[in-house]
């Protein structure tokens, strides 16, 4: 229809000097990206509207004879091309800038150009070159390539020609091109906007090139990244693509395959493979196979073989019924029947078992073969050892390529911690499970003894006779009709009784389900807890799988710490349990010596320790942890003494800023005060272990065991126990007890603390002086109204309020010299601080 209109008005007279240009029109469409681009498609669906929009402004313009010949969209681009006509005056030919910029100025002064925004923007360009509206799927970028049709064009005229339309960031020059090739430049703009507009206005163009003469130009876009871009670019930066490839790869893992083998690990446990588990298979097996075959009968010499060995069982039954904080170890010669006997126990429990063996794992013949074997015991799938190996070529192509291993390959204690990490992601969700469906059997069962017992009391009721059916209303009426009916009343005296007896007995009865039912969830806990059992744990076969067992054993301890699990171990002899307890608690100093010896030899070094040197190690305790530190910064190059005391300066750091906080803000929000912390400090630091219920029975503590615990809880302090009550406190960690006196012998420190600690003191002492005072003025008071008898100028009657006088008089005194001896210490203190000590 538009162009119809345009057609009849190019049939009316027109003057002879007419002459015809065209406009590029920016902004009345999205520039359209790719194919997919959404806004494209919304720009064509009001595109009759913005065109109509259009020719109404522009057919305003009066200027010059100013008449709209066609309007052509192109919204590949985002614009329009508006073929218009014009009579320039006889003395001027240039007009053409002028019409640009009244159409400009008369569409901004009506609002603006129509958009498919709905926002009032773009601008009228005037078309330089000549048209060209082309569907093909070249989508606009910021990059526009200018060909030259004729000698080539200098950079200064390229800028200058290109500029007006956006901001340019580059200009690459024509290169070397084999012949018959038209040679070609780049522009590079900021915006893909302003590229579009350059090449609709510019195309086609006549340029004055380096020769004086004219050279036409085409432009056309050329993509951000060329075909095979990345893989060069890839191929070229070795050292920046393989750390990321590793990384992909490693995330990968851990997002992806590492849930499937978590889940896989649980299905292992559940039985969920396994088609003899299911009730379809057991209920066709027991109508079948087992009518024809006949039933098995039950072997019971197991039970009688194993009486001998009651406290043995009894023992593993103990220990499966409570939570596990400490690892079961079974010991005993090859073939004396361990196996047997735990399974006969395990049996009879009906929980989760997953086992271990190692010797199946020590035989194996590579460490591809271990973990694969260690993966189906476990049931970790799926396992990727082929990738491994081929990492090892990569990781031997890498050193040629930048010098350095990539990194993909994993070594075996990093494999087998993957495995066992993973294992236990999956003992928690059997353990999770196990709770759930517990969870819903008890659910279920309160649910239908709620049922009974309404039932009872329901049958109560009609049996006493006060029960009331409502379908009664219908026939006795309601109101004053309702008497006919029967009611919940209460009918005599004796009901009252009655009543309130069995509403006595229901709350009874309630507290004592609550207390059942508390008692049955923590058993309930303990029951749904797996049973982990590592079979055959033993270094006799050599040296060679020594890291496994203690991988093993490392990752038992936290599944215990952890309360993941019950583990059992079975062994051949008593020495392997070392390792367990390594695992669990500290070690002592030959075995922390034994220890740094074997790490150290693994690395390469051999060093014979001096007695100071196994002194120095005897300070840290055995806490693996810090012997741990100890041999890194000993691989490291560092002596002994040196890392030794590397490692208690450090701890002196921390202990400080984590137990007394780094300002008083700070201290503010630890759960003890800084006087408590430092009462234990102090005594820590003068002899290894102090009575428990000596602290918490004086200041500051006075029976606060909150803040004692708390300690604990953040491994400042370890509290022993004696006969299940506690006993002693001592340090968190062994290499506490240096930590300890090196801050007692800080004289600045000290002195802080000490008067922080006096200060509450001397508080306390004056709160009892003023308490005594306040008691004495009480006491005086009730002395004076006493009767006094003749004689008692020369006897002194004794009295209740005399001897609690005296007393109160002894304490306050006591308080009183208390106080004066903080203050000249604090003095003292004070002093010191003041002359820097």
């Amino acid at each position: 229809m538009l162009r119809s209109v345009l057609r009849r008005r190019c049939l009316s007279t027109v003057p002879v000097n007419v002459r015809d240009a065209w406009l590029f029109i920016d902004s009345v469409f999205p520039v359209q990206l790719a194919v997919w681009d959404p806004r494209h498609y919304i720009g064509l669906f009001r595109q009759e509207h913005l065109l109509g929009s259009l020719q109404s402004q522009l057919s305003k313009v009066t200027e010059h004879n100013f008449t709209v010949l066609d309007i052509k969209p192109y919204p590949k681009d985002g614009g329009v091309y508006v073929h218009f006509s014009y009579t320039p005056p006889v003395n001027q030919e240039d007009v053409l800038p002028n019409i640009e910029r009244v159409v400009q100025d008369h569409v901004d002064k009506s609002g603006g150009f129509p958009t498919w925004s709905g926002l009032a923007s773009g601008r009228a360009w005037l078309v330089q070159g000549s048209p060209w509206r082309e569907d093909m799927h070249r989508f606009a970028s910021p990059i526009i390539k200018v060909i030259f049709d004729g000698p080539d064009v200098q950079e200064q005229k390229l800028y200058d020609t290109f500029r007006p339309y956006g901001r340019i960031r580059d200009i690459t020059l024509p290169t070397t091109v084999p012949a018959g090739t038209p040679r070609s430049a780049t522009v590079t703009f900021q915006r893909v906007h302003s590229a579009a507009i350059a090449r609709n206005v510019l195309y086609g163009i006549d340029i004055p090139s380096q020769a004086m003469q004219l050279t036409r130009i085409r432009t056309g876009y050329q993509k951000p990244i060329q075909a095979h871009a990345i893989r060069d670019w890839m191929s070229s930066h070795p050292k920046i693509t393989l750390p990321l490839l590793v990384f992909l790869l490693g995330t990968l893992t851990y997002t992806i395959f590492d849930p499937i083998r978590s889940l896989m690990v649980e299905g292992k446990l559940l039985d969920w493979f396994d088609y003899q588990k299911y009730a379809i298979y057991q209920w066709l097996r027991a109508n079948t196979v087992a009518r024809l075959g006949g039933q098995r009968a039950t072997d019971t010499s197991q039970t009688s073989a194993w009486k001998e060995r009651s406290d043995a069982c009894d023992s593993v039954k103990a220990y499966l019924t409570d939570k596990p904080t400490t690892i079961a170890f079974m010991h005993g010669p090859q073939g004396s029947g361990k196996t047997t006997m735990l399974q006969a126990v395990l049996s009879e429990q009906g929980r989760t078992v997953l086992y271990i063996d190692c010797r199946e794992l020590q035989n194996q013949v590579s460490d591809s073969a271990l973990v694969t074997t260690l993966a189906k015991q476990t049931g970790y799938w799926p396992v990727f050892t082929l990738f491994n190996s081929m990492g090892n070529l990569i990781d031997l192509a890498s050193v040629g390529l930048i010098g350095q291993k990539a990194g993909i390959t994993s070594s075996l204690p990093d494999q087998l911690n993957q495995i066992l990490n993973v294992v236990a992601k999956g003992l928690k969700r059997v353990s999770d499970s196990h709770r759930r469906d517990s969870r819903r059997k008890i659910d279920a069962e309160r649910r239908r003894e709620d049922i009974l017992a309404q039932g009872r009391v329901l049958s109560d009721k009609i049996t006493e006779g006060t029960w009331h059916d409502g379908r009664l209303d219908c026939v006795a009426g309601n109101g004053v009709m309702s008497e006919l009916g029967i009611g919940d009343e209460i009918m005599d005296s004796s009901s009252t009784i009655r009543i309130s007896q069995q509403d006595g007995a229901q709350e009874d009865a309630e507290k004592q389900d609550k207390r059942e039912a508390e008692a049955e969830a923590d058993m309930d806990g303990v029951k749904a807890l797996p049973i982990v059992v590592i079979r055959n744990y033993s270094s006799k076969l050599g040296a060679t799988r020594e890291e496994l067992l203690t991988i093993l054993a490392n990752w038992a301890a936290s599944l215990v710490e952890g309360q993941t699990a019950h583990v059992i171990v079975l062994s051949d002899n008593r020495e392997n349990s070392r390792r367990l307890a390594k695992g669990l608690s500290d070690a002592d100093a030959s075995s922390s010596l034994s220890f740094m010896k074997q790490k150290l030899s693994n690395a390469g070094i051999d060093i014979d320790f001096t007695q100071e040197q196994t002194a120095s190690v005897a300070r840290l305790g055995g806490r693996a942890s810090d012997l741990e530190s100890l041999i890194h910064k000993v691989r490291n190059g560092q002596r002994i003494e040196d890392s030794v005391e590397d490692i208690i300066n450090q701890a002196v750091s921390e202990l400080r800023k984590n137990a007394f906080g780094e300002d008083a803000d700070d201290a503010k929000s630890l759960p003890w005060a800084r006087e408590q912390v430092w009462f234990i400090v102090s005594a820590l630091a003068k002899q290894p272990k102090i009575p428990y219920y000596e602290v918490i029975s004086d200041f500051p503590f006075k029976g606060d065991e909150t803040a004692l615990r708390n300690m604990e809880h953040a491994e400042l302090i370890s509290i022993t126990t004696h006969g299940g009550r506690p006993s002693g406190i001592k340090p968190g960690k062994p290499v506490f007890r240096w930590v300890f006196e090196r801050l007692v012998k800080d004289p600045v420190f000290q002195a802080v603390q000490e008067i922080n600690f006096n200060d509450k003191a001397i508080t306390k002492a004056e709160r009892t002086v003023k308490e005594c005072e306040d008691e004495l003025t009480t006491l005086g008071n009730i002395m004076a109204g006493e009767p006094k008898s003749w004689y008692s100028w020369l006897v002194a009657r004794r009295s209740a309020s005399r001897e609690r006088a005296r007393y109160v008089a002894e304490k306050m005194l006591k308080a009183e010299k208390k106080l004066e001896a903080l203050e000249r210490k604090n003095e003292v203190l004070k002093r010191g601080l003041a002359n820097g000590f």
